[in-house]
């Protein structure tokens, strides 16, 4: 087989693992974001997913949260919002829906490194695959709506909570997860056991009330 054919097949295998995985979703792909609370702001080394079919997805999510950080202390970070948004993401184009989800990140008002593995059960899935007629207020339009994304909360102590949602629904909280710390610190040990700089806003807060262990139930 000479160079151009082994490439051209390479390519048309790829493809067709692509459509394989994602033909068991009613949209195109589903998307996995991540959140934090006020003030406590986080770094996502990686979040890296094991779809259904087995595929391994490195780095589909990385960076920072979704997180405000209100100035003069105005923010409120105790506890979970009633309905999360999509978080800050990605979609995870061409997988499948997601088996497991890895995730390693450094809490920087600790700080701390933690990592956790999430497991998704066919009952996540099945909600990620039902249509739902809901009403968006956005646009005035009736849509069939579906929890296309997984939204990750990360919070001091390890504590992570997930949820199920998409465009005009309900959220659904799928589970909480109680990450263990990684012994390495930040980056599988490669920093020096240095961390990045929280903002002034995040500063501000922390130095004058501290972390609110315990409120992230």
């Amino acid at each position: 087989m000479n160079s151009v054919l082994r490439i051209v097949t390479t390519l048309l295998l790829l493809s067709g693992c692509t459509a394989a995985n994602s033909a068991s979703l009613p949209y195109d792909a589903w998307r996995l974001g991540f959140s934090s609370p006020n003030y406590m702001e986080v770094w996502i080394e990686t979040a890296d997913v094991i779809d259904m079919q087995g595929i391994v997805y490195r780095r589909a999510m990385s960076g920072v949260s979704a997180i405000q950080t209100p100035p003069n202390n105005s923010g409120d970070p105790r506890g979970w919002p009633l309905r999360p948004g999509w978080g800050k993401g990605k979609y995870v184009t061409g997988a499948d829906l997601p088996k497991k989800i890895f995730v390693r990140w450094q809490s920087l008002v600790e700080p701390q490194t933690y990592k956790m593995s999430i497991d998704i059960r066919d009952s996540t899935r099945e909600i990620m695959r039902k249509g739902e007629k809901t009403f968006c207020a956005a646009d005035g339009k009736w849509i069939t709506g579906y929890r296309k994304a997984i939204v990750i909360g990360l919070a001091p102590g390890g504590i992570a909570k997930v949820w199920a949602t998409g465009p005009c629904l309900t959220p659904i909280e799928i589970t909480r997860v109680q990450a263990e710390v990684d012994p390495r610190g930040p980056y599988e040990g490669k920093a020096g056991g240095e961390y990045d700089s929280l903002s002034d806003e995040s500063k501000a807060y922390v130095e004058k009330f501290g972390v609110p262990y315990g409120s992230w139930k």
